[in-house]
């Protein structure tokens, strides 16, 4: 229970501070953080987990990254659908924080709220397929980073900010295709928030795309070495 706890705090924590920075101070007239300031956001959120509950719950917040962990043999598969749970409503409770926070301000919109999307919801007007490969292989590439920075034989201590720079990395990267998913939990909060009926039927690539680009990873790093959860 402490370990779900911890992910679901750890999750709610991530939504909060990545969408919270897209939403209440990405586009803050004059002074907004822009793509970059987002991005750095997401980054230190999972930066500062994993200092504060990497040693309780591993800090995986996504989904993605317990499966591709479950397949790279890092952790226990009984235990991936109470962490995705917690993780799915962590991540809500962030949103819906930010949402009753966003929502105090005289004339608030939802809008996209930070939502996933394709096509017309793309922040620059990528289609489908585009948001797909984006998703998979910005996914891929996460896992990697994680399975590779928490190996036995990777130098100590450093894991949470190779961690963390990666996820910024990524949101550098992919902002302007699908607006940085690689995590099913995250999309699915944001989704349940956002103006208009098209961010929950678009929910689909956002929890297909990172789950196989995850599984993906899993199976290269467990190839290229191998390291059993005990």
């Amino acid at each position: 229970m402490k370990k779900l706890i911890a992910e679901f705090i750890g999750t709610l924590w991530l939504v909060l501070g990545g969408c919270g920075s897209a939403v209440l101070a990405a586009a803050f007239p004059e002074l907004g953080i822009g793509f970059v300031g987002v991005a750095l956001a997401f980054g230190l959120t999972v930066i500062t987990m994993a200092y504060a509950i990497g040693h309780i719950s591993g800090c995986h917040l996504n989904p993605a990254v317990s499966i591709g962990l479950a397949i790279g043999g890092r952790f226990d598969k009984k235990d991936l659908l109470p962490y995705i749970i917690a993780q799915v409503m962590g991540a809500i409770a962030g949103a819906g924080i930010l949402y009753t926070i966003a929502s105090g301000k005289v004339g608030f919109e939802a809008g996209g709220f930070a939502a996933n999307g394709f096509g017309e919801h793309s922040p620059g007007g990528y289609d489908m397929i585009s948001a797909f490969i984006t998703e998979v292989a910005m996914t891929f590439m996460f896992l990697i980073i994680i399975l590779g920075a928490t190996h036995s034989k990777a130098p100590k201590g450093m894991a949470g900010l190779a961690i963390g720079l990666g996820l910024t990395l990524i949101h550098l990267i992919s902002i302007p295709v699908t607006n940085t998913s690689v995590n099913p939990a995250r999309s699915t909060s944001q989704a349940l928030f956002a103006d208009g009926s098209w961010a929950i039927p678009q929910l689909w690539l956002f929890w297909i795309a990172p789950i196989l680009g995850a599984i993906i990873a899993g199976v290269v790093y467990k190839y290229l070495s191998p390291e059993s959860n005990d």
